[in-house]
């Protein structure tokens, strides 16, 4: 509790504040568009925080990735075309609402239910991270490798339609990570007598060429898809089509607890993501209503009930990444590098070495909530235009910050080359649909996966039998057999139906259809 308070005082200070701030609007802007959101915005920013204080950079990241989620609902709402894979649930009752006339009443729900659940989930974080942590400190090198071993195989199993591209992405992934010296002897590998190679990969330059520059390529070669002009949405004249009734919010507040629920518990399961925790609160909220055939038409229950699942996922999906430093989405694997870089190492040890600087992680983390909240609420009008820009005008844009970017991470051109090449394996892998999630994971703990087995030989004196004495090791590996098992037989299977709707431009809307929901990169 005292860190708290010392880290709210590190925190509401005039910069920290605006830094944060700055995060969040970046974030909602970014959710707004469709085709970018927080993964591109993340990556790209993490250099432009190289000179400021520890607790405002990393608060500005959060932000980013916080608004994030909320400002995709803008689109989703207004133009039938989420920012993000995530709220396309938002889009089946959202823009029927705004085609009634009612979008300010659609985009005021969802935003109170994306604050309210990512509060909430932030408060699990807070709960529950530090005391998985004193449990992760008794964990051994024999322990972690196999923990991380399952964690590899789960999230590659869960992370794409088909278990064998995830675990040829993680595999990929690792190999990626041994470029460089090697742990023991010091002896470059695979370096080819370049220099820049000799500290291996940076993140930083990899990260935003896999996802920022690779996501560009793909939305320019839909330019004409996705750059069309929107129907113009125009709000009702009664008072009633522009706030929340009591009715409504007596309808939608169980919604949203449930969909806080649902995000939190899919959040901190490695490998699921945000549209999983999205399209199961939806479904939730549906069969508990009295009236799901009205589903579709216009419910607002059916926008709290996404919206809350949806930003509840970013939170709670980091208490893996405090707790035992094992990243468990594409945003935890992101943040490691801006954690390393500002002096926080992710894991249960950043708890007894750094307690300010994780208060003060935190109680940014609250106060974007809050910031989410006046952002959202006086912006709706104005980002309701700037998702309207033409998208031969936005990747440009982005395209030159990914090059700014990965150049600030060493100074050095060759980081733009790093950038590039991984644009090109972003790109098929995209098109392949292998997925860059585990591939990033895989990277980043590739290093302490390899360690870990290197020191696990030593202590079991490379005799399996060994193993009887580490009984956690021991479990850890028979469960990540038998996830290899189920997801084996359960490969291709998907995650559920839900109503078609024009999640996508293009996309067939009629009446009755069924669209298949991919777990989400």
């Amino acid at each position: 509790m005292d860190y708290m308070i010392v880290g709210f005082q590190d925190v509401l200070n005039p910069t920290t504040l605006f830094w944060v701030t700055a995060g969040v609007t970046l974030g909602y802007v970014l959710g707004a568009l469709p085709g970018l959101g927080k993964a591109t915005g993340v990556a790209v920013a993490i250099p432009m925080t190289f000179y400021l204080d520890p607790t405002a950079a990393l608060g500005m990241l959060i932000g980013i990735a916080k608004g994030s989620g909320a400002g995709s609902a803008v689109s989703a709402i207004l133009l039938n075309t989420p920012g993000e894979p995530s709220s396309a649930p938002t889009a089946l009752d959202g823009y029927p609402l705004a085609r009634q006339g009612k979008a300010q009443k659609a985009l005021k729900m969802g935003l109170y239910a994306s604050v309210i659940g990512d509060l909430l989930s932030t408060l699990v974080l807070i709960m529950l991270a530090a005391p998985l942590a004193r449990y992760a400190l008794l964990i051994g090198p024999v322990e972690l490798c196999a923990i991380l071993l399952f964690s590899l195989t789960f999230i590659g199993g869960l992370s794409g339609s088909s278990m064998t591209k995830g675990m040829i992405a993680a595999a990929f992934g690792v190999f990626f990570a041994t470029i460089g010296m090697e742990t023991e002897t010091f002896v470059p590998r695979l370096s080819f007598g370049l220099l820049e190679l000799d500290d291996g990969l940076s993140l930083v330059p990899l990260a935003i060429g896999m996802l920022a520059v690779a996501e560009m390529i793909v939305q320019a070669g839909n330019i004409k898809a996705l750059d069309h002009e929107s129907a113009q949405i125009v709000d009702g004249a009664a008072r009633e089509d522009r706030i929340i009734t009591r009715d409504e919010w007596r309808r939608s507040i169980p919604a949203i607890l449930r969909g806080t629920v649902i995000g939190s518990i899919v959040g901190i399961l490695p490998g699921l993501g945000a549209s999983v925790g999205s399209f199961i609160s939806y479904g939730a909220t549906r069969k508990a209503s009295k009236t799901p055939e009205k589903f579709g038409t216009g419910m607002i229950e059916g926008v709290a009930a996404a919206e809350s699942a949806d930003n509840a996922v970013v939170p709670s999906s980091l208490i893996p990444l405090f707790a035992l430093g094992i990243p468990g989405s594409v945003i935890a694997a992101i943040l490691i590098a801006a954690f390393i870089l500002h002096g926080l190492t992710p894991g249960p040890l950043m708890f007894v070495q750094q307690p300010r600087l994780v208060a003060g992680v935190y109680a940014s983390m609250i106060c974007a909530s809050f910031i989410m909240l006046a952002i959202g609420y006086f912006g709706q009008r104005l980002f309701a235009l700037v998702i309207r820009l033409p998208l031969r005008h936005i990747i440009p844009g982005v395209l030159l910050l990914c090059s700014i970017g990965a150049y600030m991470d060493t100074n050095s051109v060759f980081s733009i080359y790093v950038m590039l090449a991984f644009a090109v394996i972003g790109f098929f892998a995209r098109k392949l649909d292998f997925s860059f999630v585990t591939f990033l994971i895989g990277f980043v703990i590739g290093p302490t996966l390899e360690l870990t087995f290197r020191q696990s030989l030593q202590l079991l004196d490379h005799r399996t039998v060994n193993l009887v004495h580490h009984p956690i090791a021991a479990a850890f590996i028979l469960l990540t057999l038998l996830t290899v098992v189920w997801l084996g037989r359960g490969n291709g299977r998907r995650v559920g139906m839900a109503p078609a709707v024009a999640a996508v431009p293009g996309l067939d809307t009629t009446p009755g259809d069924t669209t298949e929901i991919k777990r989400e990169d």
